[in-house]
């Protein structure tokens, strides 16, 4: 997809008030508008420029956004958000409507904040009026041995508040949270009244955070299920062996069969992530060489070779 530069569109910089975002918005909305614009890529233009505003008129999508850095420009293509780009960053209140009067956006958009978040909750009540805070979402990482034995983690968030000149600003604040056991990616944990402040005697909105699992130099997980290469020797996949083996949980003990091929898959049934149904635990068999052989070890290989001339390796492939 491409990447979209939202003040370029707009014709504004980094360093614009909210207010100058939103008379740009205007000016160029009218010059753009189908019923009265008489340019010939009118509609376009006004459908890319409401794009622009409804990111930029929010301080909070504006500063998850310019998180993204400045190493791209506008129409660059190959454009991929990293996946923890907002990670640990708040987003508060619902869904994308507003002045800019649409809900078709592009790709771009959709790749960054395509997820919808509850509106607040009001009600009037005697006496003033009353107002449930905004719920507020985070998309947060952990370890996956968090997962398996549960756990209590400071995690930081970021939230945006406007500040004097009109700018949004970056603040940040830590809260334990307690982690459950089981707790599997994409799972949200609900931390009450830990959303924005409530009107009057409305009660505070909740913390919704969004679980994902840092990269794992061993491990890859697909919902409860977790899978490991397991290097093995060749004479260990020829012969069977018997080897200890690493899990999330600690180390199991696995018998491998002889005559094992690399890429066999081996499960540990129960062996995943906890929960109600556990997932299971793979293991895919890699054989592997020293790097450097000995003398000795050469002259084993050449005798192996010598008698298993009867072997053909590749006799599916036609040679």
């Amino acid at each position: 997809m491409e990447y979209k530069d939202y003040y370029n569109i707009l014709g504004v910089d980094k360093k614009s008030s909210q207010a100058d975002i939103k008379r740009a918005y205007r000016k160029l909305a009218r010059k753009y508008h189908p019923d009265l614009s008489t340019e010939s890529n009118a509609e376009e233009k006004f459908k890319e420029v409401g794009e622009a505003y409804e990111v930029l008129k929010d301080p909070e999508k504006r500063t998850a956004y310019d998180q993204l850095g400045e190493n791209w420009k506008t129409g660059q293509s190959g454009f991929q958000p990293p996946p923890d780009w907002d990670a640990g960053f708040e987003f508060h209140g619902g869904g994308f409507t507003g002045d800019s009067g649409q809900a078709d956006f592009s790709d771009f958009f959709e790749s960054l904040f395509g997820r919808k978040a509850a509106g607040a909750h009001y009600r009037p009540a005697a006496g003033g009026y009353h107002a449930h805070g905004e719920d507020s979402h985070a998309r947060v990482y952990i370890d996956i041995e968090d997962a398996y034995h549960g756990a209590t983690r400071g995690l930081s968030l970021q939230h945006t508040e406007m500040g004097g000149d009109g700018r949004p600003q970056v603040k940040t604040r830590t809260l334990n949270v307690k982690i459950p056991k089981g707790v599997k990616e994409g799972q949200s944990i609900r931390l009450q009244q830990q959303g924005s402040p409530g009107i009057g005697e409305g009660k505070a909105g909740d913390l919704y955070l969004e679980i994902m699992f840092n990269d794992h130099s061993l491990y890859k997980v697909a919902g409860r299920d977790v899978s490991l290469e397991l290097p093995v020797a060749p004479w260990e996949a020829a012969l069977g062996a018997k080897i200890q083996v690493p899990t999330p949980a600690g180390k199991v003990d696995l018998k491998i069969p002889p005559g094992s091929s690399s890429g066999k898959r081996m499960r540990l049934k129960g062996r995943g992530i906890p929960g109600k149904t556990p997932g299971d635990f793979y293991l895919i068999l890699e054989i592997v060489l020293p790097h450097k052989l000995s003398d000795k070890e050469k002259e084993q290989y050449q005798k192996l070779q010598a008698v298993s001339d009867s072997f053909k390796p590749r006799a599916r492939l036609g040679v």
